[in-house]
């Protein structure tokens, strides 16, 4: 296949899903405009469950291994601080500026253009593309539920904005709501049991506490209070006072023990909204890294989560783009790294024995 006329497919599609909304769970237009194009423009067999869309390559054979590319389709709300139209495709030089432009929409169109190449070569795996919805805020509508219709994964490609170096491995993620309990009263008198005061203790808990397990790639557990609101009015003690905390777990310990041993050292009750989003890894054994290794490519550890955290199988995370442009006025991508990085996508699977 011809490279320039590829990567002028994805930067064709990708302005056209820049200038369809896309924001999580209203990603049904981009959806419709994504299986279009895979249908109708490349002939790919195309399935599709709510607004997950994927495709097979024709010559599955399930004895064999399976490799699953994966971007998302949906993006964040544009921010108040635009200077460019958010939902405006706009070209300057190099650069294309537009909401979803670095974080998905790069990777996306790009692996969608490596699927159409190795699809069509020899190999000695099994190939699925899998664009799936609901990233931004880990739905589960999204990709843990488009697994349960695809067949066995045994390794996976992340699209995400990684200056097109694989990311190993990835923080996970458990967002905890805390309750501190006490007793109300009057403020002018000696009364009451201030809740305040004893969520300071357990804030304070949780931010000197250090996890003693610390990961060469990803570092420490990382606890942050985020959010606190107590109190009714100034002359009354509060009786309750609630708080939030983000916890981001590295791959020595899964986020149930984590929460078992908050539980244990704090006296608020704690909620977690959901412990399902662990950190991941690929073992430095693992074909897909040692092909990224000897193209001198640099692996890392990324504090950020991505629909890595929901994948069973061993995953690396690579795309173009820079993640410091993620979820940031003026989002955009280059056009040179979206070329880059179609080449070093096809080099790095292209042959690749899993």
């Amino acid at each position: 296949m011809n490279y320039e006329l590829l990567c002028q497919d994805a930067v064709d599609l990708l302005v056209r899903l820049i200038e369809t909304p896309r924001t999580s769970r209203n990603e049904t237009q981009a959806a419709d405009v994504l299986e279009n194009v895979m249908r109708n423009d490349y002939g790919l067999d195309v399935r599709r469950d709510g607004n997950n869309i994927w495709t097979i390559a024709g010559d599955y054979l399930e004895e064999r291994q399976t490799l699953l590319l994966n971007a998302h389709i949906d993006t964040v709300k544009p921010s108040d601080t635009w200077t460019y139209d958010p939902y405006k495709a706009t070209i300057e030089d190099d650069r294309i500026y537009g909401l979803g432009s670095n974080d998905d929409g790069a990777s996306l169109v790009t692996l969608l253009q490596v699927f159409r190449v190795l699809s069509a070569k020899n190999r000695s795996y099994n190939l699925i593309f899998l664009a799936s919805c609901e990233e931004e805020v880990s739905g589960k509508n999204g990709i843990g539920h488009a697994l349960t219709l695809l067949p066995h994964i045994d390794a996976a490609l992340v699209g995400e904005p990684t200056g097109m170096q694989p990311a190993i491995a990835e923080k996970g993620l458990m967002v905890l709501d805390f309750t501190a309990h006490g007793r109300s009263g009057h403020a002018a008198r000696d009364e009451g049991d201030n809740a305040i005061y004893h969520a300071i203790d357990d804030i304070n808990w949780l931010r000197s506490y250090q996890f003693p397990k610390i990961s060469p790639t990803l570092g420490p557990v990382k606890m942050t209070v985020t959010v606190i609101n107590a109190g009714s009015q100034h002359n009354v003690v509060p009786d309750t006072c609630t708080f939030t905390a983000d916890i981001r777990s590295n791959e020595l310990y899964s986020n149930t023990e984590i929460l078992d041993f908050i539980k244990s050292h704090v006296k608020s009750d704690v909620q977690p909204r959901s412990t399902r989003l662990m950190s991941s890894r690929i073992d430095e054994t693992h074909p897909m890294l040692q092909r990224a290794m000897q193209m001198d490519l640099k692996p890392f550890g990324s504090p950020t989560l991505s629909d890595q955290a929901l994948l069973h199988c061993p995953s690396m995370k690579m795309g173009p783009g820079q993640s410091c442009r993620s979820h940031s006025a003026d989002e955009f991508v280059c056009l040179s790294e979206i070329r880059q990085a179609l080449d070093i996508y096809v080099r790095l699977l292209d042959g690749l024995d899993l």
